[in-house]
Formats: C-alpha cells, structure tokens, sequence
C-alpha cells in the first residue's frame, strides 16, 4: 500500500471515534437540469459543517502523542478551520487559543466558543488576517505552542485526503467518477483529494474552483510558480486565500491552468439561492463552489458523465442573506439599479412611474444630490420578474428622454452606493 494511501485510512479509522463518515449523495435536481449522474459529497454535514475538521483533527491527533501535555495548541482563522480546531481540542482535552481577527462576525466567535467550551481561549487581534496570524505565530512561541496550520501541512492534506477515502468507498458498482470538483482556497483539500485518487490510480478528470475575486491557484498554475495576490474579495471567506500553500502547490502544479474555473461572486449568490430554494441546502459560498461551477459547461460536455462534487461547507450567516439575494437578483437580471438625472418639477415622479409595467416594482429611490438646479441625481433600484422587462423600460425611458446611467454592473460604485 502506498505511505500516503496507508496515512490517509489510518486517518479515517481515527475520525471514526469522532463523527460518522459524511454521505455521497446522488442529487436527482442537479442530474435532471445538466443530464448527468451528479453526485454532492456532502462536507456540510460534519459536526462543524465543514471538511475542515478532517485536517485539525489528524493533525492534532498527532501531535498529543509526542507534545508536552500541558503544551497549548495555536491557531489563526476567522472560519471553519477555528471551528475544526476547537471541536478536536475538546474531543482531545487539550487547551487551545484561537486567535481572530477583530473584525470577525460575532456568530463564528460564539460558533468557536461553543464547539470548544472550556478548552478553547480566543485572542482578537488585529482588523486582517495577516496581523492576526503573525501574532498567533508570536503567542506559539512565546508560549512553546504547538501551532496548527489550517492547510499547508502534510497531516492537514492527510486529513483533508479522507474525503477521497470515503468518495471511493461510497461510489456504487465501483463506477469511477469522469470528473472531481473540488473548491479551492488554500489547496489542502484539493492536494490531498488528487493525491489520493491519483496513487490508486484513477484517471478521473479534476476541475478546480475558485472565487474569480479569489484565484491564487489559477494565478500560480499561470505563472509556473506561487504567486500572492495583491487584493482578495473576501466575499467567499472559505476561499479567501491570497497566497495557495506551498506544499499544496507542489502536489498541484502539475496540472493544466484551464481546468481551474473561476466563478464570479454573484453567480455564485444565484446558485446560492437557488440549492436553498429547491433542495433546502443551506451552503456557504465556498460550498456552492462547485456546483455553481456547472454553469460554465455546456450540456452536451456533461450529458451521461459520472460527477463527484465536494460540498466543503454549510456555515451560513443568514445575516449575510440580503446581500446574497441582493447579489443573485442582479445576476439573473431581476433588478437593475439607475442614476437618473430627475428633472425638480411637480409632477416628475408620477410621469416616472407611469412608465414602469404591471411586474416591474421601485426597490430604491434615493437623492444622491439635489440642489436648486433644474435636474437632481437620484439613484433608482427597480425589480421585476422577468428580465427582459428591462428592454421594455430602457426603451420607454429614452422615447421619454430620461438622461440616466445603469450602474449594476459597476462593482465598485455598487459597493459604494447599492
């Protein structure tokens, strides 16, 4: 048996005593809409709601065999690694300090606390992640700590590797997938999957996912060597990652840069949606990775093909939801927002709103700047229920002669202004 395979089911046979295999689940929504047998590798339903708990446990689990027993163990994450970290800290015993960034929601900090109660401290430490991490590294060796890294580490990958374990035994009539989806963020999940797959000599084909406000794999794989991303949107925070791990690289850089798909952010709030919807699956953004992933396919590519998706995680913050609702709108052309120049006369807003249809509805009106002047700036979010409505509205507004400008596509004055 191959050292890495060996590692991996010693992995396995550990997590056992901690939580239940997680399911394969053949999807019969997904495999009717695309024509193929698709398969979500449910990551979700972990105790912690994500795959991360794979990777702290073994790596932890290891180490209380050779660490001092009163030596404390460290990490730095705002998300599912701090979670997983804690959930093994309890189950071992052993203390740990997490440390957050400030800025981190209160639902993960009261999440973290409760999957660790009286073994977990949290520390938080500066507004980005970078600060955050340099001072865990600095409490660890202060405090002779055991610092557990959330993905560039040989016992995280063997951790995360036991999702490809299970895939393979939970494939019926030992049928090999044709494609593996995996979401990508630092690569550990990823490195360890493929390696996996690949020592038992499967020739399945792999599509690597990523944020398109997120591609540090995409950007590597381009370069021929790890690149740090100078911006991150951190929209999908389990994917959030600026720089891919090193030794996850290694396992990764052999493969082709066009089998990374980079998913754009509001898509990804439409598929969002759309799995709560009509499956009842509450999926974090970097959980809907994949299966947003299936959009860039035509349905010929697809029809008949055997796909694994790897669902990494279900930690929603249903505070976030109307900003993802907000995003998928837009996305799928339900709701457009306009900055009009609105002229100052009686009457004005009526004759606007005479022009819209029985299914178009005003979600926002807002002076951005009135003055004295003839004409102010107003700022005007409308939602209907078919999008080619607004074919129909910019033809009314110019045969009006309405001056305006259709900012939704804007990002950046949508972050300001929307």
């Amino acid at each position: 048996m191959n050292a890495f395979v060996k590692a991996v089911a010693q992995a396995e046979t550990a997590m056992r005593a901690l939580f239940p295999e997680t399911p394969l689940q053949l999807n019969d929504y997904l495999s009717r809409k695309y024509g193929a047998e698709i398969w979500l590798k449910r990551e979700d339903l972990t105790p912690v709601r994500s795959y991360k708990i794979r990777g702290a446990f073994n790596f932890i689990s290891r180490a209380v065999k050779t660490a001092d027993e009163n030596a404390v163990f460290v990490c730095a994450s705002a998300g599912n690694h701090a979670q997983g970290f804690a959930f093994a800290c309890r189950h071992f015993g052993r203390k740990g300090v997490v440390f957050m960034p400030v800025t981190t929601p209160q639902q993960k900090i009261d999440k973290t606390r409760a999957f660790g109660a009286e073994f977990i401290e949290i520390k938080l430490v500066g507004d980005i992640f970078d600060v955050c991490y340099a001072a865990s590294q600095e409490y660890a060796e202060a405090n002779k700590g055991v610092m557990v890294p959330p993905f560039d580490h040989a016992g995280i990958i063997e951790g995360q590797a036991t999702v490809a374990l299970e895939i393979e035994r939970q494939l019926p009539d030992g049928k090999k997938p044709d494609f593996v989806f995996l979401p990508v963020g630092g690569g550990g999940l990823s490195g360890g999957v493929t390696q996996y797959f690949t020592a038992l000599g499967w020739k399945t084909a792999y599509r690597f996912i990523e944020p398109q406000g997120a591609a540090s794999l995409k950007g590597s794989l381009e370069a021929g060597k790890r690149i740090k991303l100078s911006q991150v949107d951190n929209f999908v925070d389990g994917a959030a990652v600026a720089e891919i791990g090193k030794e996850n690289f290694k396992l990764l850089k052999g493969f082709d840069k066009n089998i990374v798909i980079t998913v754009p952010e509001n898509r990804l709030c439409s598929t969002i949606v759309e799995m709560l919807n009509i499956e009842g699956v509450v999926l974090e953004p970097a959980g809907a990775l994949g299966i947003d992933a299936l959009k860039d396919f035509k349905k010929s590519e697809l029809k008949g093909k055997r796909i694994v998706i790897v669902v990494s995680g279900g930690n929603f913050d249903f505070e976030r939801l109307p900003d993802v609702k907000e995003r998928a709108l837009r996305y799928e052309g339900l709701k457009k927002y306009f900055i009009f120049r609105f002229p100052q006369r009686p009457g004005a807003l009526r004759s606007f709103l005479d022009l819209l249809g029985p299914e178009d509805d005003v979600a926002r009106f807002e002076y951005l700047k009135k003055s004295a002047r003839n004409f102010g700036s107003v700022l005007i979010g409308i939602e209907t229920k078919d999008a080619a409505n607004f074919k129909i509205l910019e033809k009314k507004f110019a045969e009006a002669g309405w001056a305006y400008q259709d900012i939704t596509d804007n990002q950046v004055l949508a972050d300001f202004i929307i």
